[in-house]
């Protein structure tokens, strides 16, 4: 089944980049497979990412998926809308701090 999302470059780093994506399409795993099928694994999967790239990350403090819906909208039944967001959490929010640093 087909699938389309939407990556949008928001920052770069040494050796990633963070990016903003949109689905337009819900399928299992999407980013994921989207991501590594660019050649852009996302950072921490075992599944579909870049083993030597974990590691590095692991000594930054990355112990998981770098993933987080920071937002997320939707359209009910009665034809009203509903939306919710949440920050970047402190565990990869402190990643990105050792990135900025150069570490």
């Amino acid at each position: 089944r087909s699938s389309i999302s939407d990556f949008q470059p928001m920052d770069y780093f040494q050796g990633c980049t963070l990016v903003d994506v949109q689905l337009l399409t819900g399928r299992t795993h999407q980013i994921r497979v989207h991501a590594q099928t660019t050649g852009h694994p996302v950072l921490g999967d075992a599944k579909y990412g870049d083993r030597d790239l974990n590691k590095k990350f692991r000594k930054l403090g990355l112990k998981r998926l770098f993933l987080h819906a920071h937002s997320i909208e939707f359209e009910r039944e009665n034809d009203t809308s509903m939306s919710f967001s949440s920050p970047l959490p402190d565990d990869l929010q402190q990643v990105i701090n050792r990135l900025s640093m150069g570490n």
